[in-house]
């Protein structure tokens, strides 16, 4: 094996480093609950009981022990408190803290019709699903795209991001730079989409497949 394929294989095996079927530990999606349980792991950590994190914080043994209850919202000079008293940031308390997380569910049929470049040229896009704002910083588009006999122009693409091709059904040649692909039913691509691409030849028709973007919400 040569350095560079070496290197090539120990890039790969870091990418793929995440387990895809891993659960983390469940979140509370109470906020004062998610703190409270914070407050008293990091303070477990230090060995300090309530009453040493009271009298360091000049709260009083009560408070503190509603606060790791969770039976009280704890005021941003409070946190900052104990921000101090534990030596850790004020973000870590929110660490524990289950945010609602999206979903969009679209029925066979019922994507949304979307007008972009090559719409012009009988290629038909539906858009299978959006999330806004979500936590990952990823903003992802899912299309199904159709091309059929009108399809005869060939417009190019380029954007930012990555996209993933996923055939359907038909064949088509496809371009990204330089290099052609002929794609089939279970054929894909992936590439950056930064590089020109875009049908280049449609070989049968209808051809029909999934085409998924991602870019950095930035």
């Amino acid at each position: 094996m040569t350095a560079d394929s070496n290197k090539s294989a120990k890039t790969a095996k870091a990418v793929l480093a995440q387990d895809p079927h891993a659960v983390r530990e469940p979140r509370a999606n109470n906020l004062e609950m998610a703190i409270g349980h914070e407050v008293r792991t990091y303070r477990k950590k230090l060995g300090l009981t309530v009453a040493d994190l009271a009298a360091a914080t000049g709260m009083s043994v009560g408070m503190l022990s509603k606060i790791e209850n969770g039976n009280i919202s704890s005021s941003l000079s409070t946190l900052q408190a104990l921000s101090k008293a534990l030596s850790v940031p004020i973000t870590a308390f929110f660490r524990g803290y289950e945010e609602p997380r999206s979903a969009s569910f679209v029925k066979a049929g019922e994507g949304v019709n979307i007008e972009r470049r090559g719409t012009r040229a009988g290629h038909h896009y539906s858009l299978l699903g959006h999330i806004e704002n979500n936590t990952s910083g990823v903003a992802v588009e899912p299309y199904l795209i159709t091309l059929n006999a009108e399809s005869d122009i060939f417009p190019t693409f380029q954007h930012e991001g990555m996209e993933f091709l996923y055939m359907l059904e038909g064949e088509v040649v496809y371009r990204h730079g330089e290099s052609l692909y002929r794609m089939q039913p279970g054929d894909s691509l992936f590439f950056d989409a930064d590089a020109p691409h875009g049908p280049e030849q449609l070989v049968k028709l209808p051809a029909r497949y999934l085409s998924i973007i991602s870019y950095s919400q930035q």
